[in-house]
């Protein structure tokens, strides 16, 4: 592309710049938590059939923290569009027993904020924290309906893990995926 081509792509009508939309990883604020959680159960209930007790839990982003995971937003524009929960460590919200892993768990983006890069910004965030907590692999799951975050996970270097697939009711089937950060199983 050249030169004048990049920046006439920069130009609105009558050469006025665009403004381009600021996204911000960040914990989410105590007064968010009910809107995280909203936004994690819509976007979970509009995937998974008979979703059942799980909304409950989808939606105590409280509870997540009390118990040491980490529960993150993606802002774009001053609007929480995207949110995750990092699992530091094996605990009540892991779903792995692998001290020298991390977890990734209740990644949801909102649907009129897809496609513009949160999903993925949510995984390199929670990525690069594991990396700094010394963390040798990341662990997630997901459902046979989120082919989207499938084809992320493997883009982003993700393996399956078949041997760490599990069904939590019937008719939901748990896919594991792993990323190695170090190897040395």
């Amino acid at each position: 592309m050249s030169k004048g081509s990049k920046r006439s792509s920069q130009l609105g009508d009558h050469g006025a710049m665009l403004p381009f939309p600021v996204m911000l990883i960040r914990s989410v604020r105590p007064d968010e938590f009910a809107a995280a959680g909203e936004l994690v159960a819509a976007v979970y209930s509009a995937l998974i059939p008979d979703i059942g007790d799980y909304m409950d839990e989808l939606r105590d982003v409280a509870t997540r923290i009390a118990s040491g995971a980490e529960v993150w937003v993606a802002e774009l524009d001053g609007e929480i569009a995207a949110t995750v929960t990092y699992v530091p460590r094996p605990g009540p919200f892991a779903e792995w027993s692998d001290p020298a892993a991390a977890g990734i768990r209740m990644l949801a983006v909102a649907p009129t904020f897809r496609r513009r890069g949160l999903g993925e910004a949510l995984v390199r965030a929670c990525l690069d924290r594991a990396r700094a907590d010394g963390q040798q692999r990341v662990y997630l799951h997901t459902t046979q309906w989120m082919t989207d975050a499938q084809r992320l996970y493997l883009r982003m270097g993700f393996e399956r893990a078949p041997d760490l697939d599990w069904e939590p009711a019937p008719e939901i089937h748990l896919a594991a995926y792993r990323f190695v950060i170090a190897r040395g199983f």
